[in-house]
């Protein structure tokens, strides 16, 4: 064990000194004292190296650049392996054939003049040979991403995990029965003013959106693209804020803040606009869309409006969903194996 005192000497200086005491065998030494070190520089001739040393201090520039120190690491570490970039970036896929979203002619224009009829309301009658045209949505349902089912179905499981199969059923099914209220309701109040006493949180939800809707043209109608051979059913056109939209009104039990939330929400939109303008039944053409999210607690809704630059985009986009379902049902039909019927 090593005990120390202080030692003062001259000067002032206080030295550490210690005296020997063995413990458990062990002795320490009776000071500590150490010969001086040489440094490993003490023979290097400074004033030979001194105009070297005073250039390099002085200097306010580094005499070393980017490439110099670049060939001193390879020197010393060996060559850089650089990491390889992709020699192509992420195909951006388009569509084989760009078929026009808007269709303009003599007869077709831009806007409708202003009437004062009843909206429009073509029923979707599969008995007039339209059993082989399929819908928006079908179409929509069959293409999904993997990363798109693979969400979807991980949401399911929770639901059933969570509620049971029975419970996820009766779910599934009252959330289809309110949004068709709902739609109904918007009809009635769209059409003819009347304010039913159902849903009463989804139309204190899109209150304030029905306040700038006006020119009602269309109304829970068909619409269908014949030189693509789809359809669908439009729930509104209209004018939201003095321009002319496809509206689409949808119900959620969760915020929707942002036209992201929304999904296939705006392809689906843009299906249905690029089918009206083709479709001889109206006699004017949209360019714009409207996606209404309404919330059963009166929350206020959110609207999501697609510019004509927005809702070009999106119909390029469902010309490729359109395209991967046509491929599907040739490669389906063409299977000599496939026994399953073609869902339209």
């Amino acid at each position: 064990m090593l005990l120390f005192k202080r030692v003062v000497c001259g000067g002032g200086i206080v030295l550490p000194q210690c005296t020997s005491l063995s413990i458990s065998g062990f002795s320490a030494c009776h000071c500590l004292r150490s010969s001086k070190r040489r440094s490993p520089y003490s023979s290097v001739d400074s004033e030979r190296y001194s105009s070297l040393v005073k250039s390099v201090m002085s200097s306010r520039v580094s005499s070393q650049t980017p490439e110099s120190l670049e060939a001193e690491d390879e020197h010393v570490f060996g060559p850089v392996v650089k990491a390889q970039t992709p020699s192509q970036r992420p195909e951006v896929r388009v569509p084989k054939t760009l078929h026009p979203f808007l269709h303009h002619g003599e007869i077709l224009e831009t806007e409708e003049p202003e009437a004062g009829g009843p909206p429009t309301r073509i029923g979707l009658n599969r008995g007039l040979g339209r059993s082989s045209v399929p819908s928006v949505t079908r179409i929509l349902q069959q293409t999904l991403s993997p990363e798109q089912i693979f969400y979807l179905e991980r949401w399911k499981r929770k639901m059933i995990a969570e509620l049971g199969e029975d419970g996820f059923q009766e779910y599934s099914q009252n959330l289809f029965r309110q949004g068709k209220l709902f739609h109904s309701a918007l009809e009635d109040i769209l059409a003819s003013g009347v304010n039913p006493p159902e849903v009463q949180g989804y139309l204190q939800s899109v209150a304030h959106i029905l306040e700038d809707v006006s020119a009602v043209r269309a109304i829970e109608s068909t619409v269908q693209h014949h030189t693509l051979n789809y359809l669908g059913i439009a729930d509104c056109v209209a004018r939201y804020r003095g321009v002319l939209c496809v509206i689409d009104w949808k119900t959620s039990e969760k915020p929707k803040p942002f036209l992201g939330n929304t999904y296939d929400n705006p392809i689906q939109i843009a299906a249905y606009a690029g089918a009206l303008n083709s479709d001889s039944n109206y006699n004017y053409q949209v360019e714009n869309g409207l996606i209404v999210v309404a919330y059963k607690d009166g929350s206020p809704a959110h609207a999501h409006q697609l510019n004509s630059e927005l809702m070009s985009e999106f119909w390029k986009k469902w010309l490729l969903r359109l395209e991967q379902f046509t491929e599907q049902r040739s490669s389906q039909a063409s299977s000599p194996f496939s026994q399953k019927r073609l869902d339209v």
